[in-house]
């Protein structure tokens, strides 16, 4: 079996050339929602109908297009998984700069 080789001083050529380059997406805005009382898990559902359940963590250092659309030193959270934002209840107190014994 003679095997096909490129004269010499011709480049190789690239194996991938078929394959369609990599189109980079937009970022997606993240959907902000309400939390209900005492919830601790994602209750988002993705287009199949499952639920996330991934835990919502404190948001401390978020960027400037979050802080414009929330406003400066809100209380946030984010879930781990879809990154899905949640407000606080209004019916709970705030965990911001309280003292809980």
């Amino acid at each position: 079996m003679a095997e096909e080789t490129a004269p010499q001083g011709t480049p190789p050529a690239p194996a991938a050339a078929a394959a369609p380059a990599a189109v980079e997406a937009a970022p997606q805005e993240a959907k902000l929602k309400v939390r209900k009382p005492k919830q601790r898990s994602c209750d988002e559902k993705d287009a199949k109908g499952k639920l996330c359940g991934g835990h919502l963590k404190r948001w401390y250092d978020y960027p400037k297009d979050v802080e414009a659309r929330i406003g400066k030193d809100a209380e946030i959270y984010r879930c781990e998984f879809c990154k899905t934002l949640y407000k606080p209840d209004p019916k709970q107190l705030p965990h911001s700069y309280t003292l809980r014994y």
